[in-house]
Order: structure tokens, then sequence, then C-alpha cells
């Protein structure tokens, strides 16, 4: 039972990569056959972005009431009928709309998988659950590409993906009963390390749990630090991917090809650091990943900051730092249960989604106003300020849970001891 389900959790991570490149690989094509401008792309992703933040928000109340297996099977299957409604919208307005129950499908889905998986599996498979996702959003672009070459068009792709979405969505709803089976017993080695202690009367599923308040979820000790970290690394990673190519083109003098592949290494590197890093998670912990990755991706932006004649560096400099890139994101959902209370989690989790999308939709647009004024070779001071920031804001929540009293909803992990050794295999 534990097999099946994680099985499918890690189909349904792969699923729900595919929809999340297909705007950026098709809209050349879109925006003609809609007859908008190009930068109507902006108002899409804001509408999709919108919806996420608003459906993480209300995630505990509803994966509270409904369990994670049936929000994540309802959360699909709102995305997958949007990405249907995409495929036969003849007009802009339509998409706009479409993208309303997209966004708040991605949102409720993130949240409450993430915190699932959090509560029930090692760190190494945070890693890889999350190294499938970018496997989803590296095919999606193919899928795309497919069909505009062999003149199906745009919507071809959408109804694609779609179609693989209402697939998966009946799967997640005949998966349901199992959801409230696998155990989230705390191991033993890990229980000995942090004093974390489970109340196995609780469902495992999230219902059966005290209502955790917005309000009440940012006035617990380091929640804000750590939203603040989160805001920062998902806006390092949104903004790197969307302009790096631009600042080696037009500050390093690389030509646009070359630019494109190295870029799209950036994304790469954060897909094969994740399975990479999944092998050794559970012994370095948490804590470590983030703190090393936050450093090797600074290493990166101090490699593509150097101005020396040869491009090398700078190339270099973007793989390394999606490889620094690759833990952060699941190593700071997968603490979320140590740090802040297993009956706190998918609260805290929700707002730690709605942080993520916040930067990862303000920050690349921030740096686009700086560099107008400024100029591109801005780039490696603004990643590195997020960097910083990421890190010396984790560092800081580090501290806060290494002096916090122990007890039964937050607890003191040893110094330096692994988030989860001995987690359920």
């Amino acid at each position: 039972m534990y097999s099946l389900l994680l099985a499918i959790i890690y189909i349904a991570f792969v699923s729900l990569g595919l929809p999340d490149s297909l705007i950026g690989s098709g809209w050349p094509v879109m925006h003609q056959d809609l007859g908008v401008p190009v930068a109507f792309a902006g108002l899409v992703t804001m509408i999709i972005a919108g919806g996420t933040i608003l459906s993480s928000l209300a995630s505990e109340r509803v994966t509270r009431r409904f369990g994670a297996g049936a929000v994540t099977a309802v959360s699909v299957g709102l995305t997958a009928a949007a990405l249907v409604g995409f495929s036969v919208s003849g007009s802009f307005w339509l998409v706009c709309l479409w993208a309303i129950p997209y966004g708040l499908g991605a949102g409720a889905v993130d949240a409450a998988l993430n915190n699932y998986v959090a509560l029930h599996y090692a760190a190494r498979h945070m890693n890889w659950l999350h190294s499938f996702w970018g496997l989803g959003a590296s095919i999606s672009p193919f899928i795309m590409s497919h069909a505009l070459t062999s003149g199906a068009g745009w919507s071809s792709a959408y109804r694609v993906v779609g179609l693989i979405q209402v697939v998966l969505t009946f799967v997640l709803i005949v998966s349901v009963p199992l959801w409230g089976r696998v155990n989230p017993v705390v191991p033993a080695a890990r229980a000995r390390a942090t004093g974390e202690v489970h109340d196995a009367g609780t469902e495992p599923s999230g219902r059966g749990r005290a209502h955790v308040p917005l309000a009440h979820a940012l006035r617990i000790p380091g929640v804000v630090l750590i939203l603040i970290a989160f805001f920062a690394y998902c806006g390092l990673e949104s903004t790197t991917m969307l302009w790096a190519s631009t600042f080696l083109v037009t500050d390093r003098g690389v030509t646009p090809g070359t630019a494109a592949a190295f870029a799209s290494l950036f994304l790469l590197g954060i897909t094969c650091g994740r399975f990479l890093a999944g092998f050794f998670a559970d012994r370095v912990g948490d804590r470590q990943l983030i703190r090393g990755g936050f450093v090797t991706v600074g290493l990166g932006v101090a490699l593509l900051a150097l101005p020396v004649p040869t491009d090398a560096l700078a190339l270099v400099g973007l793989v390394v730092a999606g490889l620094g890139c690759a833990p952060v994101y699941p190593a700071i959902i997968h603490s979320t249960p140590v740090n802040f209370g297993r009956g706190s989690s998918q609260a805290v989790i929700g707002v730690q989604m709605a942080a993520a999308y916040t930067g990862s939709t303000l920050a690349p647009p921030l740096f686009g106003g700086i560099a107008s004024w400024t100029g591109m070779w801005v780039l490696p001071l603004f990643l590195a300020a997020l960097v910083a920031l990421g890190l010396v804001m984790s560092e800081r929540l580090n501290r806060l849970v290494d002096h916090r009293p122990r007890s039964d909803e937050t607890s003191r992990p040893r110094q330096g001891a692994p988030s989860s050794p001995g987690d359920a295999p």
C-alpha cells in the first residue's frame, strides 16, 4: 500500500510538471492566433499566479476538511479541465478565463501533496519527487514543439497534456482510500534526534486536525523567516530562468544559440541535482542541504559575474547555480513539520507556497525594471542579493529552532543531525 501510493505520487509529480512550460513554449504562436501582443503572456501568468496564491493560502482549511487525497484529485481535475479549456479557446479572454481554475488547482495540489510527502516520506523521496516534476516540465516543450511542427497547432499540445491529466484524475480518485492508510509514524531514529512525538490517533490525511488560521500560522516563531527565504529562492530561480540567456548575449557576447542551450542547462541542473541529492538527503539532512544549496548557488553566481575574456566561466556558473538550486526547495518543504510542528505543517506549507509563487511572479519583472535603468550587467548582483537574503533568513531560523524548547508539536533538532534519518523506505 505504501509503495503503491508512492508510485502514484511520483506519477502525479511528473504530470503536474507537464503544463508548467506549455505557455512559454507555445506563446510565440499562441499570441498570433489569439490576436494579442506578445506582452499579454504576462497577464495570463499573473492570473495563474493569483489563483495559486489564493488556493495555497486556503489549502490548510480545505485539506483539513476533505483530506490530502481528495484535494489532490479535485485539484488535478481542475487543471485538467483548464488545459482542455485552453485547447478549445479561440480568443484571449477565454484563455484568461481558463487560467483561473488552472491557478486554483495548481496551488492547492502543490500545498497538499508537498505537506503529505513531508509528513509521510523520507527526504530522499521529496528530492526525487521534485526531480520528477522537473522531468515533466522538460517534456512539455517537446510536446508543444511536435504539435507545432506537425501542423496540429498549439491547441493540440494542450489537449494531449489535458487528457493525461484527466487520466491521472481518475487514478487519484480511485486511490483516495489509500491516502488515509499510510501512517505518518515518526521513525525511532528521528524521534530520538528531534524529540518528536506523533499521536497515532490523528488522521494522516489531514482531516481531524484542529484548524490553524492564517494569522496564527504567521505568528509561529520562525515562519516569517522561512517565508522570506522561500521568496528569495523562488525569485532567484525564476529570474535566472527568464533573464540568463539575455544576460549572456548582451553582456557576455555569447551567441543566442549557445546562450539558450546553457540557459536550459540551468533547469537541467536543477532536475539532475534533485535526483542526485535524493541519494544522500537522509544522511545529510534538510538543514545542510539548504545551506549547501545556497552556498553553491552563490559560487555559480560569482562565476557568472567574473569579468574575464572567456565565456566558459559564465556558462559553467549557470550549471553550478542550477545544481545549487536543486535541493533548496524540497529541503525547505520537508523540514517544515520538524521546524513548526506536524499539526501546523499544512498551514505553514500553504503560506510557503504563496510566498514561493509571489517571489516567482514579482522578482523577474522587478529585475527587468532595474535592468532597463542600469543595464543587464546587474543580473549577478541581483541574484547574489537574493542568495544572501535566503541564506541569512534560513540560518536565523536554524538558530531559533536550536534554542526552542522541545515539545510534542515543535521540536529541537539535534545540532547537525539529519532531519529524517531512517524514514520509511
